[in-house]
């Protein structure tokens, strides 16, 4: 799944460790969600959308299937 995460959390001028703290989760995981080795839980996407105030969808986009029919 593409995300945001890296560039919002740049705009705030946080780090990982920072971002990590706010959502109570470890900077592995913020790390994880960032390189898209790992998708966040529902509740995680929630929280994370709610301390941007943004959709979830504004954040995290599914990837994008190779064969479309038109």
């Amino acid at each position: 799944m593409k995300n945001r995460l890296r560039v919002l959390r740049a705009e705030h001028q946080w780090s990982q460790e920072r971002l990590a703290d706010e959502l109570g989760v470890s900077r592995q995981t913020i790390n994880a969600i960032e390189n898209g080795k790992y998708d966040p839980s529902l509740p995680l996407a929630f929280k994370i959308a709610s301390l941007f105030q943004l959709l979830i969808e504004d954040i995290f986009q599914p990837e994008e299937a190779v064969n479309h029919k038109a």
